[in-house]
């Protein structure tokens, strides 16, 4: 599941203390968040470090854990690192519960974090809390932020929570007869869902979360199921933690089918940072499968820029809760490149899911949350799985670019051109003064792009930054062919 953001009226920048990731481009003397990418990796599914805490492993079970801790994480950390990303998100690492559901048709196990048995522990399964810690001083000496995935909207099913008379009228569940029927009083999934409006279950789970966050130095929270909680519990846990962990803590939240427009209750108040752009994926895939109108998906590109000033929007291709985006494409990584190109080139926080970066296909649920392909290393519980390195290549191309170019994570966008197939935006960032012109060809066929040279340009050279090549202007005019199904990132030398 996901969650929502939020801020202040007043312009402002998300920003936290300074941080570099090396053989990269730095984003500046502070770190950003408008300049970040987000690498999402499920804890269970990525490595194994330590062979001694599975319990109750099988890893040719879709539904059961596979093993995956924080140390195999950690250890991996140079792999993510290599890529480019500047922040990891991690599913919970509170305990769960230790049985297993069968609604799906399978035994269908916690081993993604979401169903939790006690707030106030870290699961076994996944190290402990120094393992927790460990792994964020790992990513800050790489210049890496964390987002440590958290729950305050229900506990697990047949959680200890209900067995316990102290804390059984702390929710509303199905076994009572009280849940109710819209996003507030619902039981979710048929999960207990928490009674958050009472003070002493606000205050248990506040501590709980915030708590470890101050103990192990995580740099901010993704929020689950952020619409199921009211208003009021929001703006508290906003109060809490910059009181408690510091103003620079960063909120990225789950409202599903969020965009600026939805996500705008959270951010006028000040619950939030930052959240999920829901319709990003559907758009994309959309486009380059040549399903509606280019100068429409244009238009759809600009309203991102709606969202309230000092807010992000963060966008994927993938993620745990729908299906991947290389399955959508039915495994056309053609048209997979030119979606990530568009990820990479537009307004928000991109967000890399595990594994896409070298192809996992994933699926439909629980495909979606299937392996880390390791290909030839023997790392459990991946190893053996294919990559496709060359995937892996490109990844980092596009990443490296965004973060040389500001106009590509702050610019304004300007449609230049939006020819049938042939879609041309312009990224212009004012501030740094740098501007970057995208052109993405979906068609069967070459096509032309030809657009008079922002600016910024006058007097310089033009590169691609993708392929190398070297384009000259003439009179203030830019030429160049676009290939078939490809882009083009063309920036001033």
């Amino acid at each position: 599941m996901l969650a929502a953001p939020s801020c202040a009226q007043t312009q402002r920048s998300p920003t936290t203390p300074p941080a570099a990731t090396p053989g990269l481009p730095a984003a500046g003397a502070s770190f950003d968040w408008r300049d970040a990418v987000l690498y999402f990796a499920i804890v269970d599914r990525f490595a194994d470090g330590d062979l001694s805490n599975d319990v109750k492993v099988d890893r040719a079970a879709k539904g059961a854990f596979h093993g995956g801790d924080l140390k195999g994480l950690r250890e991996r950390l140079d792999d993510i690192a290599d890529l480019g990303v500047t922040a990891l998100w991690i599913t919970p690492v509170v305990k769960n519960i230790d049985g297993f559901v069968t609604g799906a048709g399978f035994p269908d196990w916690a081993y993604h974090g979401y169903w939790a048995d006690d707030f106030t522990s870290t699961d076994p399964r996944f190290g402990g809390e120094d393992e927790l810690k460990a792994l964020v001083e790992a990513c800050h000496e790489r210049g890496i932020k964390v987002l440590l995935d958290v729950v305050y909207n229900h506990a697990g099913y047949g959680s200890r929570y209900l067995a316990d008379p102290a804390t059984r009228t702390w929710f509303r569940s199905e076994e009572a007869g009280s849940c109710g029927t819209d996003d507030l009083t619902s039981c979710l999934s048929g999960l207990p869902d928490f009674r958050t409006e009472l003070p002493e279950v606000a205050d248990y789970l506040l501590e709980a979360q915030i708590g470890r966050a101050a103990r192990t130095g995580v740099d901010g929270f993704r929020l689950d199921t952020v619409k199921h909680v009211a208003h009021e519990f929001w703006q508290e846990h906003r109060r809490r933690t910059r009181e408690q962990v510091g103003p620079a803590f960063f909120l990225l939240g789950e409202v599903w089918g969020g965009d600026a427009l939805v996500l705008d209750p959270w951010f006028e108040k000040d619950e939030l940072d930052a959240g999920f752009d829901f319709g990003f994926q559907g758009n994309v895939l959309a486009f380059v499968q040549k399903r509606g109108r280019t100068i429409a998906f244009d238009r759809y590109l600009a309203s991102r820029e709606k969202v309230r000033p000092g807010h992000l929007l963060a966008q994927f291709l993938s993620s745990h809760d729908v299906p991947t985006a290389l399955h959508l494409l039915q495994g056309d990584k053609t048209l997979f490149r030119l979606a990530a190109t568009l990820q990479m080139t537009t307004m928000g926080i991109p967000v890399v899911y595990y594994g896409e970066e070298v192809g996992r296909p994933g699926g439909e649920w629980p495909d979606n949350r299937g392996d880390m392909p390791w290909g030839d290393r023997k790392i459990l519980p991946g190893g053996g799985l294919p990559r496709d390195e060359a995937l892996h290549a490109d990844y980092r191309r596009l990443i490296a670019i965004r973060r040389a170019h500001r106009a590509l994570s702050r610019g304004a966008h300007s449609g230049l051109l939006a020819d049938q197939d042939l879609l041309v935006f312009l990224r212009r960032d004012a501030e740094s003064k740098d501007a970057v012109v995208v052109a993405v060809n979906r068609g069967d066929f070459a096509k032309v792009a030809a657009f008079a040279a922002p600016e910024e340009w006058n007097g310089k050279g033009v590169n691609d930054l993708l392929s190398g090549e070297v384009i000259a202007p003439e009179n203030g005019s830019v030429e160049t062919s676009v290939p078939a199904k490809s882009a083009r990132i063309l920036a001033a030398q």
